[in-house]
């Protein structure tokens, strides 16, 4: 009942540290793509200064004039007043819609429309319902669910609620105190000299046997491989899925929109568009979350 649906692409925020002029060129770019939603913030890491929120409220205006529906995306792991601040001054923003990416957003959100974000682990139906009666006017599948899960969730609920699945970039796995990209320099994280910066696409750890194992991101931890259900689209649709991300990376994100694009609306093949996104992918990809398996699984479609 579900295959009449019109699957919407968003772009999820950048989990990574780009200049300024290189987010801002990325946007440009952005701006003219197939995507319809676009998130924008920092939810790794305070300390990341290159832009403040005024730069980002002036991106989501540039991108609201080219037609984008554009949403705010609040800090993950809040670990100083400062971060505080920010999250009150987002929340209370009257333009843009915020997603939530912690309760205490939620708190601060109460009585209006947001996205519920997928950290917040919503994994049953009263959970998802609990956070629909606050304001969540969508919801972001947690990353290891599948769609075994999702169908159940998306079957019993009897109110009216977005979905939207995380389906293309490294999975964020894990967010600690600790900044483990700056540990890897021997510095502190107070003193991290912005390392970060030199790794645009995450740090790379490898196994003994030299195999892809995960990839530091700051005080964020990553799937080594990228999560990619762009073969699984008519599943999705047939779900009742609303809108699948896709995570910016360093280089070819224009493209992976467009391969998304065309699939979605039947102007190209599962099977070629498997065969050109490829090459565009820092790693290998996966997708066992989706089937049930492990993540870093791939299934045949």
């Amino acid at each position: 009942m579900h295959k009449g649906i019109v699957v919407k692409i968003a772009l999820g925020p950048i989990q990574y540290y780009w200049s300024r002029n290189e987010v801002v060129t990325f946007y440009g770019k952005m701006a003219e793509s197939a995507a319809q939603i676009v998130y924008l913030g920092e939810t790794v890491c305070s300390r990341r200064h290159e832009l403040r929120l005024p730069d980002w409220l002036d991106i989501a205006k540039d991108l609201k004039a080219c037609g984008k529906e554009v949403v705010l995306s609040t800090q993950t792991l809040l670990e100083a007043e400062s971060d505080l601040k920010t999250l009150r001054k987002i929340a209370a923003n009257e333009t843009f819609t915020v997603e939530a990416n912690d309760m205490g957003a939620v708190h601060c959100l109460q009585g209006q429309n947001f996205v519920a974000g997928p950290f917040l682990n919503l994994f049953s139906t009263p959970s998802l319902e609990l956070l629909v009666k606050q304001g969540a006017m969508r919801w972001v599948m947690p990353l290891e669910m599948g769609q075994a899960g999702l169908a159940s969730i998306l079957a019993d609920k009897q109110f009216p609620v977005e979905t939207e699945v995380f389906a293309y970039g490294r999975l964020p796995l894990a967010f600690s105190a600790r900044c483990f990209t700056a540990r890897n320099r021997n510095l502190p994280k107070d003193n991290c000299q912005y390392v970060c910066m030199e790794h645009p696409d995450g740090l790379m750890m490898k196994t003994r046997e030299s195999q892809p194992f995960l990839v530091l991101n700051g005080i964020q931890t990553q799937s080594a491989l990228v999560y990619n259900l762009l073969a699984e689209l008519d599943g999705m649709r047939e779900t009742g899925v609303d809108i699948v991300r896709i995570s910016p990376q360093w280089r070819d994100t224009d493209r992976i929109v467009e391969l998304y694009d065309a699939v979605i609306n039947h102007r190209m093949s599962v099977a070629d568009a498997m065969a050109q996104i490829e090459p565009l992918m820092p790693e290998k990809g996966c997708n066992g979350y989706w089937h049930g398996k492990p993540g870093l699984e791939q299934v045949a479609a």
